[in-house]
């Protein structure tokens, strides 16, 4: 097999874990607890750490909130990197369900998983519902099970503290490649390295890693729970946040689907009028 067919069996290997894993905590027991939400920006206090100034398609500013009883734990993170020489870029941290949505709108994320899947499947064009399990996989179709939208999820980049200069992971934040898994066998021995350290740090502080992207880490929610076997349900669920004050989503209204099987027929269309001839 050439390293393109390797790639492309790993790909897709992980993609249907990272859909079956979706599926499961789809029913993972959470038993909400009402903590309020918090600013990681406030929460800086004299440590050195970044924050992405990017939209959600282009629309929606990131929301650098998370739970209350988590910045303690995103302080000593940071804390950590800062005394290693290293500086914590948060990417992404709560989501509401309108910005949730949006991800899965973004014509550059779609256009890239499309491009991804039509490699996957050797170029041909992939059905709707093969789309909607693969977005299902890279972008959280339901508001309950992406814990962006639970408040207890960030998104991370590390950066260099004396120069700037991003620290090496096999690719930076929103890669879709089979670089993307944490585990990835087609990354060099330095980036992987960086990926353990990093990801040390993270679980020495309370937090665990998504084993299908390298750069987002949660605590306290079904991932997390569930990754770590606790035997405990979650106690952070999806929530709307209007910036004061959070109020938990139905268990249907929080596993709805955000986009439909129809939105990918068009969608496909749109994004083919859009490649360059």
């Amino acid at each position: 097999m050439t390293t393109e067919d390797l790639m492309r069996a790993y790909w897709t290997e992980k993609m249907e874990e990272a859909f079956a894993f979706m599926q499961e905590m789809r029913t993972y027991p959470i038993d909400e607890s009402g903590e309020p939400m918090a600013s990681l920006a406030d929460a800086v206090d004299g440590l050195e750490v970044q924050f992405s100034g990017t939209l959600i398609n282009n629309r929606h500013p990131r929301v650098f909130f998370i739970r209350e009883g988590l910045i303690p734990r995103f302080q000593a993170v940071a804390q950590e990197m800062n005394d290693r020489g290293w500086i914590l870029k948060v990417e992404d941290g709560y989501r509401s369900p309108e910005m949730q949505r949006a991800q899965s709108h973004d014509p550059r994320h779609f256009d890239l998983v499309l491009e991804k899947s039509k490699w996957e499947l050797g170029g041909r064009l992939p059905e709707p519902a093969f789309l909607l399990r693969r977005m299902s996989a890279v972008i959280a179709v339901r508001c309950r099970i992406g814990t962006h939208v639970s408040g207890s999820a960030i998104d991370v980049s590390v950066l260099d503290r004396a120069t700037g200069d991003e620290i090496q992971r096999g690719g930076s934040y929103l890669e879709i490649s089979a670089r993307t898994p944490m585990d990835s066998p087609f990354v060099s021995d330095n980036e992987r390295n960086n990926r353990q350290m990093i990801t040390q740090i993270f679980r020495r502080h309370g937090w665990h890693e998504y084993p299908w992207e390298f750069w987002h880490f949660s605590s306290g929610d079904c991932y997390a729970e569930s990754l770590t076997n606790s035997g405990r349900p979650a106690q952070y669920g999806a929530v709307d946040f209007d910036g004061k004050e959070l109020t938990p989503l139905s268990p249907d209204k929080s596993d709805e689907l955000l986009v439909s099987e129809e939105f990918f027929h068009t969608q496909i269309e749109a994004s083919l009028k859009r490649q360059p001839r």
